[in-house]
C-alpha cells in the first residue's frame, strides 16, 4: 500500500473508483436508514467536480432510490371544510336535468354542470384509454377529466346494463393514477339492492347528514322526472320533423327542460310537465299523407345520446322523417322486463343475448310489424352484444322486407360520412315508398 493510500485510508476517504463501486453496490450497514438527502450530501461532498462519470453514477443511484410513481401528483387547493360538496355526473342526453335534481334534492350537495362537450373532451378520454375500449368509455372518461378540472369533489357513475357497470372502477383507477383526488359514487356497487342501500352509499360518499326518508322521496321524484322527460322526447321525435315553423319544437322543448330544472317537489314537477306538454301539443305541424317513419335502435349509450351519435335524430328530423326510439331510461331501467320482451321475439331468440339485445330486436320487429319504412341500428365500435344482434336483425329484415341501416361509432367518426350514409338511406326509403304507393 502506498503512502498516499495509507493517508486516504486514515482519513476515512476513498478513491474515485472505490466511491463509484459504492454507488453501484450495497450500502454499508446503517446507511440505508439515512434519507436520500444525506446520501446526496455525502456523495456530492466527496465528488470531484470534474468527475462526470461519478456524478452520472450518483444520479443513477438517486433515481433507483426514488419511490415509483406513474405521474407527478397534480396540486389541488385546500378545500374549505365548511363548503358544500360539488358533485358531477357524466354527460348523457337530456338526463342531466335528473342528475341536477338528484344532487340538489337527494344528496343535498352542489351540482356541477358541465359545458357542452368539444373535440377536446373525447380526445382527453381517448388519450387515457385503451384503443380497444368502446367509445362510451372514452366519452365518459373525458367528461370526468373536465369535471375534475372544474373542481368536482365527487364523480357519479350509475350502473349500466353492459360493461358500463364496470367502467366506474376502471375509470376511478385511471383518474387516480393521473394524480386526481376525489370520491367516486359508483352505483354499480349496490345494483339490485333496496333503495335504502343507495341512500346509505350516498351518505358515505357525499353527505353523512343525509336523511334516508327525505332521500327516498327525492329518488321517487327523480324516477317520475325520467318518465316525463322520455314522454316529451317521444312526442318531439314523432312530430318535430313536420313543424310548420322551423325551430319551434326545439324552442318549446328547451323551455320545457329549463322549467324542469327549477322544480323542487312533486307538485312543481307535475305542473312543469303539464305546461311543457301543452306547449308542444299546441305547435302547428304539417304531416304528409304518407310520411316516412324510421325507428332508432341499438346500444344503450350511443343510441340515446345525441353527442355520441352526432345528432342522428336531429338529422333525420331535418329530412322530414317521423322518428321513434324505444330505448330510453324509462323503458330500459324503470319498466324493463326481459322475459316479456324475449317472449315477443321467440321466433328469433331463445336466450338472453346481452344488456340491450332483446330490446333492440323487439323494437325492430315491432317497427316492421307496424309498417315502418326503415330502422337505423346504432352501436359503438366493439360493442359485442349489439354485434351479436346484427345477424338476427338481418333475418328480421329478410322476413319483413324492411331496410335496416347499420352504423358503428368510434372516436374518429365524422359528420361527413354519417350525412352521406343517412342521405342515401333516406333516398332509398323514399323511392321504395313511391314504388309501393303506385
Amino acid at each position: 500500500m502506498t503512502g498516499t493510500d495509507e493517508t486516504a485510508s486514515e482519513r476515512g476517504g476513498s478513491t474515485p473508483i472505490e466511491r463509484g463501486r459504492a454507488c453501484d453496490g450495497a450500502a454499508p450497514s446503517g446507511e440505508g436508514e439515512r434519507g436520500i438527502g444525506t446520501d446526496v450530501e455525502n456523495l456530492l461532498g466527496r465528488a470531484d467536480g470534474s468527475d462526470d462519470t461519478l456524478r452520472a453514477r450518483i444520479a443513477l443511484q438517486m433515481e433507483r432510490k426514488r419511490p415509483p410513481r406513474l405521474v407527478l401528483p397534480r396540486p389541488r387547493p385546500k378545500r374549505d371544510r365548511h363548503a358544500r360538496t360539488r358533485v358531477a355526473f357524466l354527460r348523457y342526453s337530456y338526463y342531466d336535468i335528473v342528475f341536477k335534481f338528484f344532487v340538489e334534492h337527494v344528496l343535498d350537495a352542489d351540482y356541477l354542470p358541465l359545458p357542452e362537450p368539444t373535440k377536446r373532451t373525447v380526445e382527453l378520454g381517448s388519450r387515457n384509454s385503451s384503443d380497444s375500449v368502446c367509445a362510451p368509455f372514452k366519452h365518459i372518461l373525458g367528461d370526468y377529466l373536465e369535471a375534475l378540472e372544474l373542481g368536482a369533489d365527487v364523480l357519479v357513475q350509475f350502473a349500466g346494463p353492459c360493461r358500463l357497470g364496470y367502467y366506474g372502477e376502471l375509470q376511478e383507477s385511471i383518474l387516480r393514477d393521473l394524480g386526481y383526488e376525489f370520491e367516486m359514487l359508483n352505483f354499480a356497487t349496490v345494483t339490485g339492492k333496496p333503495l335504502t342501500e343507495y341512500i346509505e352509499v350516498c351518505k358515505k360518499k357525499v353527505n353523512p347528514n343525509l336523511s334516508v326518508p327525505h332521500g327516498v322521496r327525492g329518488m321517487l321524484i327523480a324516477f317520475q322526472m325520467i318518465e316525463y322527460l322520455d314522454e316529451a322526447q317521444d312526442y318531439y321525435l314523432a312530430h318535430a320533423g313536420f313543424e310548420a315553423e322551423r325551430g319551434s319544437f326545439d324552442r318549446a322543448l328547451a323551455a320545457y327542460h329549463a322549467d324542469l330544472r327549477t322544480v323542487a317537489n312533486e307538485r312543481d314537477l307535475a305542473e312543469a310537465h303539464k305546461r311543457g306538454m301543452a306547449a308542444l301539443r299546441a305547435l302547428e305541424v304539417r304531416v304528409p299523407v304518407r310520411p316516412l317513419r324510421v325507428g332508432v335502435v341499438g346500444e344503450y349509450f350511443t343510441a340515446a345520446d345525441p353527442r355520441s351519435n352526432l345528432g342522428l335524430e336531429r338529422k333525420l328530423l331535418d329530412m322530414g322523417v317521423e322518428v321513434h326510439r324505444m330505448l330510453n331510461m324509462t323503458n330500459r331501467n324503470l319498466r324493463y322486463h326481459e322475459k316479456n320482451l324475449r317472449a315477443g321475439i321467440s321466433d328469433y331468440v331463445r336466450y338472453d343475448m346481452g344488456p340491450t339485445s332483446s330490446m333492440t330486436i323487439a323494437a325492430t320487429l315491432k317497427y316492421a310489424q307496424e309498417g315502418f319504412d326503415g330502422v337505423v341500428h346504432l352501436k359503438s365500435s366493439g360493442c359485442t352484444p349489439e354485434v351479436d344482434c346484427i345477424p338476427v336483425l338481418q333475418q328480421v329484415s329478410r322476413d319483413t322486407g324492411m331496410p335496416i341501416l347499420y352504423l358503428s361509432y368510434d372516436s374518429q367518426t365524422s359528420d361527413t360520412g354519417l350525412d352521406t350514409r343517412l342521405e342515401a338511406f333516406y333516398d332509398m326509403l323514399a323511392m321504395k315508398k313511391e314504388r309501393t304507393a303506385s
